[in-house]
């Protein structure tokens, strides 16, 4: 008895033709047929889309915990925050004015031969005010009417160092001009920056 050839049984059993060759063997066996992608792509980049947002998160955590335990001392002045609690009536002050730092030396100068001396610098807090808040001064009677007229025919304000309630040191001072201020004043600036808020 004579077998039949094998070319339809295989055919059948592999469910196509022996010559197209498979649809999938790309270049090799005939046109391919691209597959559809399937969901692992977007569930990667869902998930390396949450890693970089947890890291992100993570990062900003860290600097506030940093930024918060900042070692702040008289030898290491780290914020302006430090600065307004150190200021004398320092509620008082941030609400009609701005903290400062004073700097107290004595400056001498010889004109034979020419030379210039400076005493050595002491720091101290101290407080700005606005020349609208004056009369906090007035009230306590901590300054006159005649200081109050010199001083504003000058354009000046007034600044202090020590408690209110104690015996302060006030003084009439000159607000100095934005150009005249290096930090802000970089080389190759085109214009010299305004002034931040006229006291």
């Amino acid at each position: 008895m004579k077998r039949k050839p094998n070319s339809y049984n295989d055919r059948d059993r592999f469910g196509g033709d022996p010559f197209r060759g498979d649809e999938d063997s790309g270049s090799f066996g005939g046109s391919s047929r691209r597959q559809p992608q399937s969901g692992k792509p977007s569930f990667l980049n869902s998930a390396t889309l949450g890693i970089l947002t947890a890291v992100f998160i993570l990062g900003i955590g860290i600097g506030i915990a940093f930024s918060s335990t900042a070692t702040i001392s008289p030898q290491n002045v780290a914020s302006r925050e430090f600065i307004d609690r150190s200021a004398p009536n320092p509620e008082l002050c941030v609400q009609f004015g701005a903290s400062a730092m004073v700097t107290d030396m004595r400056l001498f100068v010889t004109l034979n031969p020419f030379n210039v001396y400076i005493s050595q610098p002491s720091m101290r807090p101290g407080c700005v005010l606005r020349t609208n808040n004056w009369a906090i001064l007035e009230q306590r009677k901590l300054i006159n009417q005649e200081q109050v007229r010199e001083c504003k025919n000058r354009m000046n304000t007034f600044g202090f160092t020590g408690a209110l309630e104690g015996q302060p040191d006030i003084n009439c001072i000159y607000q100095n001009d934005g150009a005249k201020n290096l930090f802000l004043n970089q080389p190759g600036s085109i214009a010299p920056p305004s002034e931040g808020q006229n006291f």
